[in-house]
């Protein structure tokens, strides 16, 4: 089955990519391989790290996004935004194909998944519109 959805959900531990269509879902969860670790110490202010050096956490979310035509990318903090920086360098087809970037804290995975549904079937009648 031939999904032309996509939508990632990443933090800085895991990632959940969800590929659909109107029949079919496909989910992939993937972990982050390096450790959390904090960053920020001055002020009190705790993070949990930066993934802008795991290349293989964010290569494999770009091979979980194999067969996509458009996708959508969602998560809380900074991860996202680094991801998107990642694929700009080194998956220039796959960030042609970004249809947005959105602040989202922690979803259920059907939350996740509805979200995104509606953000397509939103997407789909402006394109319409503008044909």
């Amino acid at each position: 089955m031939s999904h032309t959805h996509a939508v990632v959900w990443l933090d800085t531990r895991e990632a959940h990519v969800f590929q659909f269509n109107a029949e079919d879902v496909e989910r992939q969860r993937i972990r982050a391989n390096t450790p959390a670790r904090r960053i920020h110490q001055k002020a009190g202010i705790v993070g949990s790290g930066h993934t802008h050096d795991d290349k293989a956490y964010f290569e494999e979310i770009v091979e979980a996004l194999t067969g996509a035509t458009e996708w959508l990318v969602t998560g809380p903090g900074a991860a996202k935004n680094e991801f998107v920086a990642y694929i700009e360098k080194h998956a220039p087809r796959l960030k042609s194909q970004l249809t947005g970037v959105e602040a989202m804290d922690h979803p259920t995975d059907g939350a996740l998944l509805a979200h995104a549904r509606r953000f397509f079937k939103a997407a789909d009648k402006t394109m319409i519109r503008e044909a």
